[in-house]
């Protein structure tokens, strides 16, 4: 068809039915912006209904107007006249274009060979034409081919009626394309995209065909007819001439072979761009014995009457380069066209065959997919038109990279929360992944990069390893790498200096993080080096508080709305206790925002019992959801796919190969990478030259025996590599997750592990380059796989041997920073140490190492090596090495008590306290012990020892306190401050005398202990402090000591509330002359919380106590920034009247920061006051429910009774007291009066420092409850008086010290007893308390007042003016959100409002 003329005007290339079906800018392959595909595949195809159509196969001659349905006189057009005498008419009939087949009785049949096999050579011409119709109504309706109408005559000749299909031939199409993208000059991969469509409608149309097992014989191009059809191609099948049916599963079986080479042909014809070369060379070879050159017709293989391919085909495969099928093609397309063809000999037979026509249409429909996505990571596959030379040279497999199969569901759940924490954001999130080991948890981690990174999100990432020995380290390593990689041109200018001021406003506490986090120093261009007392002055144990505190500043200020955070933690399972901890603060972190953790873990290795199990329920238990993604094998078809990436294969030819390999592996990413790289390196995968393309022995491959665990697997693999790469990889493994190439140049010494070693080891997957000279494994189990070439025996020799060379070959300028490869190894080695001396230098290789990590504040690790070193030491080193002794056994004491190991530093403190040579050598662990004691409740000993400790200092404390002690110790202390004003005592010298420091540290440990657990030693405690500061000098301890002694002025015993105030400013401002920075918690505790209430606006005590509770978390005295909090919102609701709707959200939020950091008293202390809020707002809410196990509250009291916790229950007792009173239910009032006295009365030896602002309100309100109760003139009457006129007493002592805060108590009392004792001078007292507490703006009260007042008018039976105030009482409770009171008082208006003249 080559020779005919193509008119413009023709009908053949009308483009109007194309439009119809494919809109504006639509290509065929339904990609959008590809003009050039859509050029090359519509430009002058004449798809509309057209003479071109459906002819049967074989060079035909055309009518010069193949437009016409008829001749000019009416009778049917000739449009296709074939040498063999076929002819193809068309016509008009019924309406409708039909063609008519016939065929010349004339013909030799040998001539006509081509079309007609030799079984039907011997049919008439009639029952050819049956045939044809009987193939044609077997086949279902929705098969593309030709629907014959019926058999007739035409001229008296016997004629085939068929609808005519519309369309062109495949072999036009292909020209025309060809021609088109040539002058074009169209991309390759635009070249392959627009011929997929039409080879995926070609397979499907056979594979139609063969599920109705038939055998089409004939597939060639020009027995082809494409039609687009919604964006594709439907290929329709013409000449059924040839077509058999099997009658049964075995006869289609044995005949299929014939179409799946056929189409092998046609999809090489199909995808060749060049037009030439290729394709002759396949006309030639088909030719037949004795015949001459045939068309593009015989570019197909028949079957005999047996079915057999003829054997000519075979000879393609030896007739050299230029009769390889696919030349040209990726390799994808390449391996799918050798193998229909059958080339490639015995090399190919046992391999890999298309068993279905199915098989082929599913291979080509996954390229058509990918292809036409250009995003998609598979997409590269399909274009790769050669392997690399490296491929080629050794034959080695490469695995795609960021390779990623299956996991849709697990996929989706994370995408969910990352969408959730970077949209919502209102409180971080949490995503656990797990799975057994290899499974591919990572990989479905770095999933969420790209969408991260669209999103301008930051990523930090962290791993922990079995064999590292400083867990601690990790997080703190993730994001030290995090702020040395992160620079402007990455994140922007604008996010970086937010970043850096987001981090700047958190204060100057941050730089505690830059000794374990360098980069961040640098990142925030300090430029000088940041002096940072305040660290050496605190204790360990609040360097370790802080430590977390910061880091959870740290990452609140990295995270925002704009810059989304995901922190990716891997390999939980081995994650230390500190880790975990800061984990659990992160997400119950109510600041932190547009965060999401992952973490992943081998749930194989972690139970129920296990600490990440345990540290998971604690973040469950606080309503925190964390979301668990399991992650296992992945299924076959992913395997499949996998490996059909990585051979560049069709997923159907590698199936067989996928099919073993996930059997023997369990569908175990890992494993499956691994097996495949064995089998690589075996011989059993290799690639081949002659076909180009890979193959695999199959049946060796199920013969395989293999270990089912990939470590012993990898093992068994290293095992069989040459003996230097087998020498490098057990010195990698000795030096651990992470090395240097220095580090191995020392380790191996002369060894030889071969030039390139880590470059190979890297190229081969072992080993991943950080840049630089740095080193990872790719995974823990390709390290412990190394690992395990080491015979048990000899571990201990070789690391004994690398720690050696490493110890001897460092330079001592190198020896800190590589101090960890050192003693890791020399400690794995210890046990073959046989000399003293030797085991002396290791034991301080881990002190140097333990002092290392003790700066960083890596406390756990720290342990691990001073518990090393202290192995070591032997027991006569106090004798022979004793400075080392001493040393790491305070060190080791110290780590011991931050990390809460107080069994272990109890047994570790009996030698030192033995052996040490002078008494001031026991002093660190003597310290670190009095610390554990206190806090693992031993309080006895804990005051025994300090007593000891005091009296060896030069300072007996008395333990039996009686009157005449306390007295005694009262004169001594009044006697020192006699004559000294508040200057005198802040120009006190500062102290230097050790012992007296000594003293005064030992004296502040007893002193929480002493007010918790023996109240009448406490002030004696305070005494002693304040008695040495002013003999010896002020140290930062003197601040307490003098805060403690000023509240004691300002206690009941003594109510001296000037000198209580003066005591009070000495202790801040010592504190300020000192720097003391770290004592600000206890000293505003005590001054604001038990002090200045006497003496200055309780409004101004609020932001005191809340700038206490900042530095006590950034320096990490969780302990007082909550008693500080906790003082603020007692204040502010009893005290100040704060609002309570505001007041119950801050609550909410601190105490789920108390819960953050385990502060479950100063927790349950915020619980009380909550449910205060819902009782005077009206809300039927349970405030116990999350932290008392659902108990209500009279439960609650019963258990705080019965496990007495008296200050606790005294608490609750006056909170309902205050509720009941102000709610109207005075019997209830009474009843909690009468509980508090009885549990005051029953508790012998309260302490004798300190009242906080909870008192005081109690006892104002107690003498509001005796003055009600006292009016009723009861039996009890005189009860009640006498509490009226001791609260009276008492707040008019106050109000002189401080008529700001009491004033208008005094007021209201006064006017109650007035109302007692029918004073007129009642009322004057309750407009001065309206007044008072207006002016002083304590709201709450003034609404009080006033509801008091009208109680009163109406008992003088003034009711209009009763009527005002009780609705100015609503006011001031509306103000207060005091919704419960709002609605009480409105019950008095509605009942008094008709009893008044006009009011309402």
């Amino acid at each position: 068809m080559n020779n005919i003329d193509f008119e413009a005007d023709d009908d053949l290339f009308n483009l109007d039915d194309i439009d119809s079906l494919f809109g504006e800018g639509y290509g065929l392959l339904g990609l959008r912006h590809h003009d050039d595909v859509l050029a090359a595949d519509l430009t002058g195809f004449g798809f509309g209904d057209n003479g071109g159509g459906d002819g049967d196969a074989g060079t035909a001659r055309r009518s010069s107007n193949t437009n016409a349905t008829n001749n000019d006189d009416g009778s049917p057009k000739l449009v296709v006249s074939k040498p063999n005498g076929t002819r193809i008419y068309r016509s008009s009939r019924a309406g409708e274009t039909v063609g008519i087949k016939l065929l010349n009785q004339n013909i030799d049949h040998q001539q006509a060979g081509e079309n007609l096999s030799q079984m039907n050579f011997n049919l008439s011409l009639n029952e050819l034409l049956e045939h044809e119709e009987t193939i044609s109504k077997l086949l279902p309706p929705e098969v593309n081919k030709r629907q014959v109408i019926e058999v007739g005559f035409f001229n008296g000749t016997p004629a085939l009626y068929f609808k005519w299909e519309n369309g062109i031939t495949c072999e036009e199409w292909l020209d025309k394309v060809r021609s088109q993208q040539q002058t074009q000059s169209t991309q390759q991969e635009a070249k392959l995209t627009v011929r997929l469509r039409a080879a995926v409608s070609i397979a499907k149309t056979l594979t139609q065909f063969h599920q109705s097992r038939v055998v089409y014989n004939s597939l060639s191009l020009d027995n082809i007819v494409l039609t687009p059809f919604e964006g594709n191609y439907l290929a329709t099948f013409i000449d059924l001439s040839d077509a058999v049916i099997c009658s049964d599963e075995q006869t289609f079986d044995d005949r299929k072979g014939v179409d799946l080479m056929n189409l092998g042909i046609v999809l090489n014809q199909l995808f060749r761009t060049d037009g030439g070369g290729e394709d002759a060379t396949f006309a030639n070879a088909g030719r037949r014995e004795g015949g001459g050159e045939l068309t593009s017709s015989s570019r197909r293989v028949s079957t005999n009457s047996g079915g057999d391919v003829p054997s000519n085909i075979g000879n393609l495969r030896k007739r050299g380069k230029q009769l390889t099928p696919g030349d040209g093609l990726p390799l994808y397309l390449r391996a799918m066209v050798s193998t229909l063809i059958g080339a490639g000999g015995q090399e190919n037979a046992s391999q890999m065959r298309y068993e279905s026509a199915n098989a082929v249409f599913e291979d080509l429909s996954v390229m058509a997919t990918q292809a036409t996505n250009s995003s998609d990571r598979r997409n590269n596959f399909f274009k790769q038109i050669e392997v690399d030379h490296e491929v080629v040279l050794h034959s080695r497999l490469k695995f795609p990279k960021d390779f990623f199969y299956g996991r849709q569901v697990q996929m989706s759940m994370l995408m969910h929360q990352l969408q959730s924490a970077t949209m919502l954001g209102d409180q971080p999130l949490m995503a656990l992944i797990a799975g057994y080991p290899g499974t591919g948890k990572s990989t479905l981690v770095n999933q969420i990069k790209k969408p991260l990174a669209d999103k301008n999100g930051f990523l930090i990432e962290g791993k922990f390893d079995k064999m590292s020995a400083r867990p601690d380290e990790v997080l703190a390593s993730a994001l030290d790498s995090f702020f040395a990689n992160i620079s402007v041109f990455e994140a922007g200018e604008n996010a970086y200096m937010s970043m850096r001021w987001r981090i700047s406003d958190i204060g100057p506490g941050v730089s505690c993080l830059y000794d374990s986090i360098p980069s961040l120093e640098k990142f925030m261009d300090v430029g000088t080096v940041v002096d940072r007392p305040e660290r050496r002055m605190m204790a360990d144990d609040l360097l370790d508080q802080r430590l977390k505190y910061m880091y959870c500043k740290l990452i609140s200020a990295i995270s925002c709305r704009s810059q989304p955070l995901v922190l990716v933690l891997d390999d939980l399972q081995w994650a230390d206790k500190m880790t975990l901890s800061v984990i659990r603060m992160l997400m119950t972190d109510p600041d932190i925002h547009h965060f999401l953790l992952l973490g992943c873990y081998r749930e194989n290795e972690v139970n129920e019992s296990h600490m990440l199990s345990t540290n998971l329920n604690d973040i469950r238990e606080q309503g925190i959801n964390v979301m668990t993604i399991k992650v296992g094998a992945i299924e076959r078809e992913s395997a499949n796919a996998l490996i059909s990436d990585t051979m560049c294969l069709p997923p159907n030819l590698c199936r067989p190969l996928s099919n073993a390999v996930h059997r023997k592996t369990g569908g175990v990413i890992m494993f499956i990478l691994r097996l495949l790289a064995s089998l690589n390196e075996e011989g059993l995968i290799w690639y081949s030259i002659n076909l180009r393309q890979w193959m695999f022995d199959l049946q060796k491959i199920e013969r395989k025996e293999m270990s089912e665990d990939v470590v012993k697997h990898m093992t068994e693999h290293m095992s069989r590599l040459p003996v230097q790469i087998q020498l490098g990889l057990k010195l990698c493994a000795c030096l651990g997750p992470t090395f240097e190439a220095m580090i191995l140049e020392k380790a191996r010494k002369n060894a030889d592990i071969g030039d390139d070693f880590l470059s190979s080891c890297v190229e081969d997957g072992y080993l991943l380059t950080e840049g630089g000279s740095s080193y990872k494994w790719s995974h823990d189990q390709v390290q412990q796989a190394a690992y395990e070439l080491i015979p048990l025996q000899k571990r201990e020799k070789i690391h004994l041997l690398i720690g050696s060379r490493l110890l001897l070959g460092l330079p001592s300028s190198e020896m800190d920073r590589f101090i960890f490869h050192v003693a890791d190894n020399m400690n794995k080695g210890a046990n073959l140490l046989d000399n003293l001396e030797q085991k002396h230098e290791v034991a301080e290789l881990n002190l140097r190492a333990g002092e290392k990590l003790l700066q960083h504040q890596s406390y756990h690790s720290a342990v691990k090596y001073l518990m090393a070193g202290i192995s070591l030491l032997g027991d006569n080193s106090w004798e022979v090495n004793y400075h080392l002794s001493l040393r790491l056994y305070d060190a080791a004491s110290e780590a011991l008590y931050v990390v809460a190991d107080y069994s272990t530093l109890a047994a570790l403190a009996e030698k030192p306290l033995r052996y040490a040579q002078c008494f001031e050598d026991k002093l660190i662990t003597y310290s670190n012990l009095v610390r554990a004691m206190s806090s693992s409740g031993k309080t006895d000993e804990c005051i025994n020892t300090c007593v000891s400790v005091l009296s060896e200092l030069g300072e007996p404390i008395p333990t039996t306190i009686n009157q005449q002690i306390y007295f005694e110790e009262v004169a001594k202390v009044q006697e020192a401050l006699i004559g000294r004003s508040r200057q005198d005592l802040l120009s006190l010298p500062v102290m230097t005398d050790i012992n007296k420091l000594t003293a005064m540290r030992f004296l502040n440990h007893m002193l929480l202990v002493t007010y918790a657990s023996n109240p009448a030693l406490n002030p004696i405690v305070v005494f002693r402090m304040v008695r040495l500061t002013v003999a010896y000098g002020v140290c930062n301890i003197a601040a307490i000591a003098f805060s403690c002694y000023g509240a004691w002025l300002a206690s009941g015993l003594n109510e001296d509330y000037g000198a209580a105030f003066t005591m009070g400013r000495v202790a801040s401002d010592l504190m300020t002359k000192m720097g003391s920075v770290e004592m600000l918690p206890r000293v505003h505790a005590v001054v604001y919380g038990m002090i200045n209430i006497y003496k200055e606006p309780w409004q101004a005590s609020l932001c005191k106590h809340s700038e206490a509770f900042d530095a006590g978390l950034h320096n990490g005295d969780m302990e007082y920034a909550f008693s500080n909090i906790a003082f603020y919102h007692t204040l502010a609701l009893f005290g100040c009247g704060s609002n309570l709707l505001e007041s119950n959200q801050s609550l909410h939020k601190h105490i789920q920061r108390g819960l953050q950091y385990k502060q479950e008293g100063m927790v349950k202390t915020m619980t009380v006051l909550k449910q205060m809020t819902y009782d005077l707002m009206g809300i039927k809410k349970n405030a116990y429910d999350n932290h008392f196990g659902g108990l209500n509250e009279d439960t609650v009291i019963e258990l705080t009774l019965q496990k007495k916790l008296t200050a606790y229950t005294r608490m609750m007792y006056q909170k309902i007291k205050y509720v009941k009173y102000m709610c109207g239910d005075m019997d209830a009032a009474a009843k909690h009066y009468d509980l508090k006295e009885e549990l005051y009365a029953n508790c012998a030896g309260q302490a004798t420092i300190g009242r906080t602002a909870l008192v005081l309100i109690a006892s104002f309100i107690d003498g509001l409850i005796g003055l009600y109760f006292a009016r009723k003139h009861r039996d009890d009457e005189a009860k009640w008086t006498s509490v009226a006129e001791t609260s009276i007493a008492l707040v008019s002592k106050w109000a002189k010290s401080c008529s700001w805060n009491f004033a208008n108590k005094l007021s209201l009392l006064e006017a109650e007893y007035f109302f007692l004792k029918d004073d007129e001078r009642a009322y004057s007292c309750y407009k001065a308390s309206i007044k008072q507490a207006r002016e002083h703006k304590f709201n709450h009260e003034e609404g009080l007042a006033h509801e008091k007042l009208a109680t009163y008018l109406l008992h003088k039976n003034r009711h209009d003016e009763a009527l005002q105030h009780f609705q100015n009482a609503k006011k001031c409770y509306a103000i207060w959100h005091a919704t419960f009171l709002v609605q009480r008082v409105d019950k008095a208006i509605a009942v008094l409002s008709p009893l008044c003249g006009g009011s309402r």
